[in-house]
């Protein structure tokens, strides 16, 4: 797939935003820059870059998809307190060669998803009290 000039002004918001976006987060971190750009061509073209393995789409969360400009085979973390989202690069589970295909089924991906509280939040907000 060639990147159009769209995708690429969409695809570096993404990565200049580093926060895991949704949608509504890339239209307007884009439309300050171009402002004549809709919010149905960001849409559209996260899900094609997404499509294209040019995005990773992690996933509703919260109720709201997000978008990773880290393709490559990692996890996620969401804390409960601040809500951002991180990558989690360690293996922690060795998830990938322990999994058999339930009968039946032919395993081809998987989502690994933790949740609790980030370092920042547990020294400020659990560990003070």
């Amino acid at each position: 797939m060639k990147a159009t000039y769209q995708q690429r002004v969409i695809h570096e918001a993404v990565s200049e935003l580093g926060t895991h976006p949704k949608a509504e987060d890339v239209y307007d971190h884009v439309a300050k820059v171009h402002p004549t750009i809709s919010r149905a061509t960001v849409f559209r073209n996260l899900t094609q870059l997404a499509e294209a393995g040019k995005l990773l789409n992690i996933g509703k969360i919260d109720g709201v998809t997000r978008y990773d400009h880290n393709c490559h085979h990692h996890y996620h973390f969401e804390c409960r307190v601040c809500k951002r989202i991180f990558d989690v690069d360690e293996c922690i589970l060795s998830i990938d060669t322990q999994v058999e295909s339930p009968k039946g089924f032919y395993i081809e991906d998987h989502v690994v998803y933790f949740r609790g509280v980030c370092k920042v939040c547990y020294e400020s907000n659990i560990a003070s009290k």
